[in-house]
């Protein structure tokens, strides 16, 4: 926020740094194309972050105080990247403890091809309204969907799209989600009020969703698979212990998760679980991972647990198709994303600090006029929070509080900010590459943020279900005494 003695930022400087780095992206995109996220949007993020600081230099900032903003700023992310951290040692844990494979294994003798996206999004819907978790979601059952629909000749980008569909209808609905409990709470509303009420466009969104992945599934042959279906199945029976067993660390964090424990513990456990049963059940398949005979039995062990969490699990039957389906994971896997987030906070904290961000946010409340175009001017704030503070939350707290006097001196319940709130701040991060939530999708799941955001379905139409009830002042309630 900018300080009393400074000069107050105009509209055009608050507008020059989105502008500058909407063409540095541009131009990112056009020479690296889809490596974009490997180096050239952190410089993008970088340099529109120092314009936005060059502008608070001007108008009367100092440099201590703008410092002391970004490193705050970049504070706010510090668990969603312990959080990416603890994730990929999960994956490459779960994949040397067999977790991994045996869901893969089961799952490629039950889902269908035709069926696959719209079973995706129904199972991740399911899991993640259960634990409340997007994220936990993704990065447990979507790790193994994503490998199922590569094994099956599916395209990866639209498998994300069903996952992350069903992963944030889940956590959008969910009492256990920590964003269903913050928009309420920033606007005033009880919790089962706001879900109520959030079934209006949340459950129609989904079915529009499910009936396009259905057609889609039912319409597209899939590609010709490097590995045929019984192909993948004996390398997988002969690569791994196959057993149900394996799965106890994902019925674990699972029940970590619906107990509200923190996710960063819940998915540390899960990880550590993994390297026990991975000692307990994948004597062979930790042998032939370090693949080292002069080391002893508890060297090598102790080697293959360590280097799965840091390193990933990697793996060379000679089947190119199958090493490349079980090589990922690790820590160091998620350093990239974790520096597109710090790059992205930097950009966000300099905005909001330079008081960029509030002038825009306060140019978009003056131009709302109806109740329609109120909805729509929250809908474009919070996707715009997303795009430039570059997380959910702050893309929730920020127009929650901005807007709701407004809501009031206009006689509309806050159920219906809380609802907007949602329809666009929690659903529309995984869209945006450098957000946190676009980047831990894109790091955990593998799929670039820019191949998969055209098909999370329900991402992009819940936003425009929003609107046009916002239009048609369908299911806008108003307070009892407006």
């Amino acid at each position: 926020m900018v300080d009393s003695q400074s000069r107050q930022p105009s509209i055009l400087q608050a507008i020059i740094p989105i502008l500058f780095l909407i063409g540095l992206l541009f131009l990112s995109v056009q020479l690296y194309g889809s490596d974009s996220s490997y180096g050239a949007n952190q410089i993008a993020l970088i340099l529109a972050a120092s314009i936005a600081i060059i502008i608070g230099l001007l108008n009367g900032q100092t440099w201590k105080e703008l410092e002391k903003g970004i490193v705050e700023g970049i504070s706010l992310a510090m668990g969603a990247m312990l959080i990416l951290l603890m994730v990929g040692a999960l994956i490459g844990a779960w994949i040397l403890a067999g977790t991994v494979p045996t869901m893969i294994y089961y799952g490629l003798q039950v889902l269908s091809p035709e069926y696959f996206y719209v079973a995706s999004t129904v199972i991740c819907a399911i899991v993640s309204i259960s634990i409340g978790s997007s994220w936990t979601t993704a990065g447990t059952v979507g790790v193994s969907l994503i490998v199922i629909a590569d094994s099956l000749g599916l395209n990866p980008a639209i498998a994300a799209g069903a996952i992350i569909s069903g992963a944030y209808f889940g956590d959008k609905m969910s009492p256990l989600s920590d964003t269903t409990n913050l928009a309420p709470a920033i606007t005033g509303t009880d919790l089962f009020t706001h879900i109520r009420h959030m079934v209006w466009t949340t459950l129609p969104s989904l079915i529009i969703a499910m009936v396009i992945f259905t057609i889609i599934g039912l319409r597209q042959e899939a590609a010709e698979a490097a590995l045929g279906l019984q192909e993948t199945l004996t390398l997988l029976d002969s690569n791994f212990n196959i057993s149900l067993w394996s799965l106890v660390p994902l019925l674990a964090v699972f029940v970590m998760a619906f107990k509200k424990v923190p996710a960063v513990a819940t998915i540390l456990v899960g990880a550590l679980l993994g390297c026990i049963f991975a000692v307990l059940l994948q004597g062979d398949a930790v042998t032939n991972f370090v693949n080292n005979d002069k080391l002893s039995t508890v060297a090598t062990y102790t080697t293959a647990v360590w280097s799965s969490l840091f390193s990933g699990y990697s793996i060379n039957t000679g089947v190119e198709a199958f090493d490349r389906l079980l090589s990922r994971g690790g820590m160091s896997s998620m350093l990239n994303t974790i520096w597109l987030i710090i790059c992205a906070m930097t950009f966000g904290a300099a905005m909001e600090k330079t008081g960029l961000l509030q002038k825009l946010v306060h140019s978009i409340i003056g131009m709302a006029k109806s109740t329609g175009s109120l909805i729509g001017s929250v809908l474009l704030t919070c996707i715009g929070m997303n795009v430039i503070a570059s997380d959910q939350y702050i893309a929730i707290v920020l127009p929650g509080r901005m807007y709701r006097a407004e809501f009031k001196r206009r006689g509309l319940d806050a159920k219906n900010l809380s609802r907007t709130l949602e329809d666009a701040g929690t659903i529309t991060s995984p869209l945006i590459p450098w957000n946190t939530c676009g980047a831990y999708m894109a790091g955990t799941l593998g799929v670039a943020t820019g191949a998969y955001w055209i098909y999370c379905f329900f991402n992009l139409i819940n936003p425009i279900v929003s609107f046009i009830y916002g239009i048609l002042n369908f299911k806008i309630t108003k307070t009892a005494d407006a």
